[in-house]
């Protein structure tokens, strides 16, 4: 199970910093990182390690089987953004 950010990001970039994998993206520098709302976790990269749930300071990660109803999504939206 992968962990997916949704709309609450702020775009702060700790979470990246702290993914085991390299798996959120984008990262600043990087191609569309100044017109990306938010950051995205690749879901083939990601190793259900939750570093980057408890790092974020604006609760924007869910782990997919608990996101809720209303923004479940961004699922597709996280996976969508790697393709």
């Amino acid at each position: 199970m992968a962990y997916v950010v949704t709309d609450a990001c702020i775009k702060d970039y700790l979470c990246a910093a702290e993914c085991a994998t390299f798996a959120i993206h984008p990262n600043p520098g990087e191609p569309g990182a100044d017109e990306a709302t938010q950051v995205y976790i690749n879901p083939d990269e990601c190793i259900d390690c939750g570093n980057c749930i408890t790092i974020c300071p604006s609760s924007a990660i869910y782990a997919q089987d608990d996101l809720p109803a209303d923004k479940a999504h961004f699922a597709t939206k996280n996976a969508a953004y790697f393709q």
